[in-house]
């Protein structure tokens, strides 16, 4: 059992990387790049307001020197390292993407073995979309997938809330959708809300170089990206699961 989980998880996740990889690259992988060209550019320095001299002489000045040095630019490191645009960008995006897909198929095949029953491409996709409510869109709630330039609160205060509601999510969708308990159901609902009432870290500011709309986009696009890795691994990983135990 545990070789077929392995193969059938390699499997769909070979598959899943090879879709995600083609949709990202019409849909987040652009806004990516149109982020970065805002975040890259200067913001222009505020003009002063015109005013009256003693003699009654009306001018404005420009923006005063220590002003503009209070406010650096956003500045990249240079010996940061990032893979060149082309054929390595798209390497490194398949690579993460086959990881991905590689650990979310295991993931949902060792919880559908877990729970018994038949494991095929139908309960895969089931378990897939309960994925993507606890691990993406419910968090999302609270953190919404940033672009390049976002304000952001402390990295370690968002990861934490982040695993504390994929995990709050996961036991509530889990007593919602398998205890025969009205009680129990509750229960699941009370927890899977306690980390939003509870609320996401708060960034610093809410300005950000590009666009609204920008933001919105790309939060739309990776939501989609996250329903096909987590809903295709599923369906890819319980079919792969089932073609394999009936060869054996």
């Amino acid at each position: 059992m545990f070789k077929t989980i392995i193969v059938s998880a390699f499997g769909a996740g070979l598959v899943v990387a090879a879709t995600l990889s083609v949709v990202q690259s019409v849909t987040t992988e652009p806004l990516l790049f149109h982020a970065e060209t805002f975040e890259g550019a200067e913001a222009p320095a505020p003009a002063a307001a015109p005013h009256e001299h003693a003699n009654g002489e009306a001018h404005a000045h420009d923006a005063a020197p220590a002003e503009a040095a209070a406010a650096p630019a956003h500045e990249h490191d240079p010996d940061e390292w990032s893979p060149a645009d082309g054929f390595e960008r798209t390497a490194y995006t398949f690579l993460a993407n086959l990881l991905m897909g590689v650990a979310v198929s295991a993931i949902l095949l060792g919880m559908m073995t877990l729970r018994g029953g038949a494991i095929n491409g139908r309960t895969g996709v089931l378990w897939g979309v309960a994925g993507f409510f606890a691990a993406a869109l419910l968090p999302s709630l609270g953190l919404t997938p940033e672009l390049p330039g976002t304000p952001a609160a402390e990295l370690e205060a968002r990861q934490l809330w982040w695993l504390a509601t994929a995990a709050a999510s996961a036991i509530g969708i889990a007593l919602i959708v398998f205890s025969q308990s009205w009680l129990l159901k509750v229960a699941g609902l009370v927890i899977g809300v306690l980390p939003h009432l509870v609320g996401a870290p708060v960034p610093p500011s809410l300005e950000a170089a590009y666009p609204a709309v920008l933001a919105a986009e790309f939060a739309t696009a990776s939501l989609v990206v996250s329903a096909l890795l987590w809903a295709g691994s599923g369906v890819a990983a319980g079919w792969l699961y089932q073609r394999l135990s009936r060869a054996a």
